[in-house]
């Protein structure tokens, strides 16, 4: 008999799991210490699950609203749903295994995630559980609207900050249930959940604008809002034709300009988080550098996002900031964000 594998080799897994979902976020969960690492690792891929099932274009949205409900079930300690019937109800939907990407793997091994999970201690399972089964939630709800259009197709900003919330915001709020577990003075957790949603929504709006060619080619998904490519004169089908480019570049910039107003709040967050249970400034204040780098790019070229080259900031820019984040305490992050906004963060310490 094959001997069952270890939890050490089980959390080893969701480590390496991580890195393949997401560059951003293994980053973060790479300069948090124990057992914080682990515990946003697993959070975070509990949460990728609903992400993959929603953006999942080759599943009607039918089976996908089926297939959240029965995850939802399965993390519902109240319901009889088990992972095991969610893995059994997705199995039919997976890709083979050679062509399985890092997403999919994560959902195809949800069973040894999910028993890695309820591993943690009780508090970590009350901390995340609720936040997971509200971005599955509003996913689904988001799924069945747009049933007809084959994708989501974002009308305002009003639906857009809310389709963000579930996407992003949520994790914000499951960020700040795991910091404020045990004694931490209230005024400390007052000031993280008035702004952890804007933490959220601000790396969300950067990924809607420039992600927008992948989103629509890969995802049949416009989350640039129909009112904002109306003021253009675009219908969100054309989005991506070549004459409507340059006009569509301004729809990109207005939601990298809607997403710098949450610069404020996010970096708020950053700096009242305490350091427990493993936390780290570094791990939080990466990715909101990152974001205020590619914000710059997106203003200095928005087109880019409606073409295949994408809006990236460079790999060296990314280990400088890393670095930076590393060795900077919270009250460095202000200068740090300044000089991003300029610049690229590598060619300004040259």
């Amino acid at each position: 008999m094959v001997p069952a594998p270890s939890p050490e080799s089980n959390i080893a897994w969701c480590h390496e799991a991580v890195q393949g979902v997401s560059r951003t976020f293994a980053l973060t969960v790479d300069i948090l210490e124990e057992p914080m690492s682990s515990q946003i690792c697993l959070g975070y891929l509990l949460c990728r699950v609903a992400d993959t099932i929603e953006d999942a274009g080759h599943i009607s949205p039918e089976s996908q609203v089926d297939l959240l409900q029965t995850f939802d079930a399965a993390l519902d300690p109240s319901s009889n749903g088990t992972m095991k019937e969610f893995r059994a109800a997705v199995d039919s939907w997976l890709p083979p295994s050679a062509d399985r990407n890092a997403d999919w793997s994560v959902v195809a091994q949800l069973p040894t995630l999910w028993a890695t999970f309820t591993n943690q201690p009780e508090s970590v399972q009350t901390a995340v559980v609720p936040l997971v089964r509200e971005m599955v939630n509003g996913m689904s709800m988001f799924v069945e609207r747009y049933a007809d259009t084959g994708g989501l197709r974002i009308n305002d900003r009003s639906e857009l900050e809310q389709y963000c919330y579930y996407a992003a915001g949520t994790v914000g709020r499951l960020i700040t249930n795991l910091l404020t577990r045990g004694s931490v003075s209230q005024k400390r957790p007052r000031k993280l959940y008035d702004t952890a949603d804007e933490f959220g929504l601000l790396l969300q709006l950067v990924n809607v604008s420039k992600d927008v060619y992948d989103d629509y080619t890969e995802e049949n998904n416009v989350y640039l809002p129909a009112e904002w490519l109306a003021d253009e004169g675009i219908d969100q089908g054309d989005l991506l034709c070549p004459s409507n480019r340059k006009s569509a570049a301004k729809v990109v910039e207005r939601t990298a300009s809607h997403a710098e107003t949450f610069l404020d709040d996010a970096q708020a967050y950053i700096e009242a988080m305490p350091l427990t249970h493993g936390n780290t400034i570094a791990a939080w204040s990466v990715p909101y550098l990152l974001s205020v780098g590619t914000i710059r790019e997106l203003n200095a070229r928005p087109e880019d996002a409606l073409t295949e080259s994408g809006v990236k900031i460079s790999r060296r820019e990314v280990l400088a900031v890393v670095e930076a984040a590393s060795t900077a305490g919270r009250d460095a992050i202000a200068e740090i964000r300044a000089t991003i906004a300029q610049k690229p963060y590598h060619q300004a310490l040259e």
